[in-house]
């Protein structure tokens, strides 16, 4: 692709429009990889080969500095940006959080990073290209590759990375790179970072293209080291989890062949998921029978089982999140979980609990009117305010 182009296709972000006649100013990292790939970067990441903090004050608006780690925010014209000095890395200790040295040249910077196809940068200025070593080469051929040897031991959260980057591009993985991402998992590199770190970067994965980044969990044995024994993802139920309820059921979908409830609660607390999520996930993957279990084994196993009722899927699913219906669905009769999804768990009374209160009602006789109505307006009997009145109150 011509560089003209490539710089074509920045005019309209605003922070471009900002950094512009600001000579050290470069775009680098995935972002650069997707436009040579034709692909619209969702957002731009700035280094300065110099001070950023400086050329963040040259262009004015409101500066946010942090001089000792030689990054600035910039908020201008309605937009905020970040810019980043460029600097070294050092690892005390393999899985430690890097020490940054500042006054680093652009390469310098590159090769510090993860993969190869993530390490180019495009300078604002003028349009040039400057590549890592075979950076270039490895874009060509749709590979990912490591810069060194010792980049997954330094920060193993990048062997997760090369299963979201695979899933998300397609790239193959470089021979040499695949045999270390195979020692480190094996040597027990993920225990040498915090539970957290790496949950974050499995919170993005599940968000990548499904099965694909899933599945690619499986490679190395990495899906076993990071989720424990529970994770045994078949790509068929996985994907069909993800087509019925997104990302979280997929990977509970991935969890629900051999994990318990609780075991899944403590491996998300230990990866530090947000409580909702952890919830979430645990409950869908325990719920993998939930839609089959409401039906009679043997009016299920007949060649012609019959529907599922409205009402069976309100009491089947009625407490549990959407993702255990889709991860129910994957199991087992999706058509019944996409009914409960796209319409069953939708429908609401016209009345609600003060309607009952004000009827003579109290404590758990209240719950108890709302199930009954909540049956009847299910099964056809009660579709007008007055009939579900009449259905909660027994008349």
């Amino acid at each position: 692709m011509p560089l003209v182009d490539l710089i074509e296709r920045l005019r309209g972000s605003p922070a471009v429009a900002a950094l512009q006649g600001e000579d050290a100013v470069y775009v680098v990292g995935g972002a650069v990889r997707d436009l040579l790939l034709g692909i619209d970067p969702h957002e731009l990441d700035f280094v300065v080969e110099g001070d950023a903090v400086a050329v963040a004050r040259r262009v004015g608006g409101r500066v946010v500095a942090h001089e000792r780690f030689g990054t600035a925010t910039i908020s201008l014209d309605g937009v905020t940006f970040d810019l980043t000095s460029a600097r070294r890395e050092a690892y005390e200790r393999p899985g430690a959080l890097p020490e940054v040295e500042l006054g680093a040249s652009l390469r310098e910077d590159l090769e510090r990073r993860d993969f190869t196809v993530n390490a180019i940068a495009l300078h604002l200025a003028d349009g040039e290209l400057i590549w890592a070593p075979r950076a270039q080469e490895d874009l060509d051929a749709r590979r990912l590759r490591v810069l060194h040897d010792r980049s997954f031991l330094d920060d193993p959260t990048r062997l997760i990375r090369l299963a979201r980057y695979g899933a998300r591009l397609g790239f193959a993985i470089a021979p040499e790179t695949d045999r270390l991402a195979d020692e480190a998992v094996a040597g027990g590199a993920l225990d040498t970072v915090t539970g957290s770190r790496l949950g974050a970067e499995l919170r993005l994965l599940v968000r990548e293209p499904q099965p694909a980044a899933l599945m690619a969990l499986e490679r190395h044995g990495l899906g076993r080291a990071l989720l424990g024994d529970a994770f045994a993802p078949d790509e068929r139920i996985v994907a069909g989890a993800h087509e019925l309820g997104g990302p979280l059921a997929a990977l509970a979908a991935a969890l629900a062949a051999r994990g318990d409830r609780r075991g899944i609660r403590r491996t998300l607390d230990r990866l530090a998921f947000p409580a909702h999520e952890r919830d979430v996930v645990a409950r869908a993957a325990a719920g993998a029978t939930y839609l089959t279990d409401v039906i009679d084994p043997q009016r299920h196993a007949a060649e012609t089982a019959e529907r599922i009722t409205d009402v069976e899927l309100w009491r089947a699913l009625r407490n549990e999140p959407p993702e255990a219906a889709a991860v129910a669905g994957a199991f087992g009769p999706a058509d019944e979980a996409r009914r409960w999804l796209d319409d069953v768990r939708h429908r609401r009374l016209a009345i609600d609990g003060n309607d009952l209160v004000a009827a003579g009602l109290s404590g758990p006789a209240v719950g108890e009117a709302l199930d009954r109505a909540t049956v009847a307006m299910l099964e056809g009997r009660a579709r007008t305010r007055e009939d579900q009145l009449a259905a909660a109150l027994g008349a």
